[in-house]
């Protein structure tokens, strides 16, 4: 039966970049003004998933595909202890930019519209814009700085001093994002027996742990910032570096823990931040690209065997190809679109990572081996693959 919904009530909105570009639309969600970083996604489905990424903390989210919202947002039913249809509790997103706003949903498990949980999560965004321009002046001058503000019905936005204000805007790659996104404690999510594998959550999709637990394996889910022995404390098998947030060259206590976590020959696993992580702690560098990888269609080259995977990625900072010469790592994977590292691994420790999401959610499970490969590494014989 299809539902009803009453359109929530903003008034105009304003996005305006550093450059001084602005984009004039119709308000949703929450109305507020806030900043961040404004990057893209061509992503076709997937935006409950997306917006509760906890990668995009910090940023003013746009979506290339024109229609949003059509299918509403699914219930917060639980599976193994989390949510089925979201990769964090709540929205991490800073704002949220489209062309078309669906404001009547029509999905069996749709329970209210994206306005809605937008506005009851205190997440503004705008639509009505023109989303291609925006993107090609992403794509020509780069991810830029900028401010979002929802008005009140009958308010207008002051572009005068927003404009100002955007020259200003700060960086939030300069906060400590992971700290924003990461638990707080540690938290053990139990399936029964007595694997276990040790998660770093540096702002963890939920269907990284899912990915394990529907395997038989308990995870160990531990803040970013502890060390090799507080994690050793929980005798893990092998040890996973999430997805995340921001500057990976900021979390230097990660990098430390890393480092020493492969000197013990403990069996690592990165994913995302988490390739970025493994190779600063073995002596590479990263860079911010230009506009960053986001979508669900970016297409690996497997070095060793020549073959193509279609891969989902979220990630703005990637791995300095040249610096990893002289150090322990072998390239794995490269982006068959821009050549740049998709993959590593250890020349003699088991440790190897990957810059997108095996996991998907949403996306494609092409590489979803990549698990199997990881447990059999880990002898993880048994284990329900």
């Amino acid at each position: 039966m299809k539902a009803h919904f009453s359109p929530n009530k903003c008034g105009k909105a304003v996005l305006v970049l550093e450059d001084g570009s602005h984009f004039f639309g119709h308000g949703f969600g929450a109305a507020k003004k806030v900043s961040g970083e404004i990057v893209f996604s061509t992503s076709m489905i997937g935006y409950p998933e997306a917006l509760t990424d906890p990668s995009y903390n910090g940023q003013i989210l746009t979506l290339t595909y024109p229609l949003i919202g059509n299918y509403g947002v699914p219930p917060y039913d639980l599976e193994l202890g989390i949510p089925l249809y979201f990769e964090s509790e709540g929205i991490k997103v800073t704002g949220l930019v489209v062309h078309e706003l669906c404001q009547k949903p029509y999905h069996w498990a749709s329970t209210k519209t994206l306005d809605k949980w937008l506005k009851d999560e205190g997440v503004p965004g705008i639509y009505g814009i023109d989303t291609r321009r925006l993107t090609k002046k992403l794509r020509t001058k780069g991810v830029m700085l900028g401010i979002l503000q929802v008005c009140e019905e009958g308010e207008e936005p002051n572009l005068e001093e927003l404009l100002k204000e955007a020259e200003k805007v700060p960086d939030p790659n300069l906060r400590d994002l992971v700290r924003e996104v990461t638990v707080k404690e540690p938290v053990y999510h139990k399936v029964g027996g007595s694997k276990v594998v040790a998660l770093i959550d540096c702002g963890a999709k939920y269907n990284i742990i899912r990915s394990f637990l529907k395997r038989g394996i308990n995870v160990a889910r531990v803040p970013y910032n502890f060390s090799a022995k507080e994690i050793l404390e929980y005798k893990p098998t092998c040890v996973v570096i999430s997805n995340g947030p921001g500057d990976p060259k900021k979390y230097v206590k990660t990098i430390e823990c890393v480092r020493e976590l492969v000197e013990k020959n403990i069996p690592i696993m990165g994913i995302c931040l988490g390739v970025q992580i493994l190779a600063l702690a073995m002596g590479g560098d990263t860079f911010k690209l230009k506009y960053g990888h986001r979508s669900q269609n970016q297409p690996v080259l497997d070095l060793e065997t020549g073959r193509c995977y279609i891969t989902t990625q979220n990630h703005g900072y990637a791995i300095d190809l040249n610096s990893l010469k002289g150090t322990s790592l072998d390239v794995l994977f490269i982006n068959a679109n821009d050549k740049t590292v998709e993959g590593i691994k250890h020349k003699n420790k088991p440790a190897f990572a990957f810059q997108w999401h095996p996991e998907a959610a949403p996306g494609t499970y092409d590489t979803e081996f990549l698990f199997e490969k990881f447990l059999k590494l880990a002898g993880f014989v048994n284990a329900k693959i």
